[in-house]
């Protein structure tokens, strides 16, 4: 048994005794100190059915802590070993991280790099895993020389952490926000510049004024097109959400005309060495202190009230789970 917020389709979500399989082949047991709350854990939350796929479902795609037991043939990993994992279709497909103990694929485990303590590792999370991903992605074709680079959603897990890497490694960077409001705080990060949102929000022109040299997009919709419509010859764009729409209103024009490359980035399902090389640059690349004035620590009975707070966009920065008194 272990205590977490169980969420099912005959009652709202609380915290309650889960039972625990033990692990299986392929399998860690872990302790779970920290976790965190992420736009997918407030849809699984509300039973959205794109997320929750089992019935009933522990949330969190996000796991730190230490590796307790192994199922029979892990070599991945030992017992004792830090540990982090994001996605891997926790809080989805099976049990996550809001909860005292977790059971997960440990093929996916990455151990913590040195340094990297469990608040921050979690305060990272998916959210600044996927933003690394994006980074890794975008400096294959856009280098700190080559102009601005948009980070769209500024505001949220990834926006942050995409601005503090960036800036740490040389990018000129714009934030779009719809929250003005966080200018400062943005700033602080390492924004250079910070526009609204509504001025990328609506639908615009196939082909626009090249602006920018490249973007980490973390909200898909009209917003991705005409980011990618004002992004320059040879530049590139990340993709990793749709918090605004899942459509994409677009034309070849951009990429044909302007030779822009549209990066997809999938966290859940990236191979561990990918994932060993993310947290390895998070280890050295994000300072703990840029994080700190955006982070905030809350409980597992608190995580619950946070969620749909997530999912409406009014959550600043990062929030991490406790998951132990």
């Amino acid at each position: 048994m272990t205590r977490a917020v169980l969420v099912s389709s005959s009652t709202p979500p609380a915290v309650t005794e889960v039972d625990l399989a033990d692990p299986a082949e392929g399998e860690a047991l872990v302790d779970v100190t920290y976790s965190s709350v992420n736009y997918k854990d407030g849809l699984a939350l509300a039973r959205n059915p794109g997320v929750a796929r089992v019935d009933p479902l522990v949330p969190g795609i996000d796991v730190v802590g230490r590796v307790s037991a192994l199922g029979p043939g892990v070599h991945d990993v030992a017992i004792g070993d830090r540990v982090v994992l994001n996605g891997a279709g926790l809080g989805e497909t099976r049990h996550g991280g809001w909860a005292e103990h977790a059971v997960v694929p440990s093929g996916s485990l990455v151990v913590l790099p040195e340094g990297l303590d469990d608040s921050f590792a979690a305060a990272i999370g998916t959210a600044g895993f996927t933003a690394m991903l994006s980074v890794l992605a975008l400096e294959r074709f856009v280098s700190p020389g080559d102009g601005p680079v948009l980070v769209t959603g500024a505001s949220g897990g990834v926006g942050t952490v995409a601005i503090a890497v960036l800036a740490a490694r040389g990018y000129e960077v714009t934030a779009s926000t719809g929250r003005l409001a966080n200018e400062d705080s943005l700033r602080a990060l390492g924004a250079t510049a910070v526009v609204d949102r509504a001025t990328l929000s609506e639908p615009g022109k196939p082909l626009q004024r090249a602006a920018w040299a490249g973007a980490v997009d973390s909200v898909g919709g009209a917003t991705l097109a005409n980011v990618i419509a004002a992004t320059r010859w040879g530049g590139a764009v990340t993709a990793c959400g749709l918090a605004q729409d899942s459509a994409l209103p677009t034309t070849v024009m951009p990429f044909i005309l302007r030779a822009v490359s549209l990066l997809g980035i999938n966290s859940v399902d990236a191979p561990l060495p990918l994932r060993e090389q993310a947290w390895e640059r998070l280890a050295t690349d994000l300072d703990p202190s840029v994080l700190a004035g955006v982070v905030r620590t809350v409980s597992l009975e608190e995580a619950v009230q946070v969620g749909p707070e997530v999912v409406a966009g009014r959550v600043h920065g990062r929030t991490i789970v406790r998951t132990r008194d």
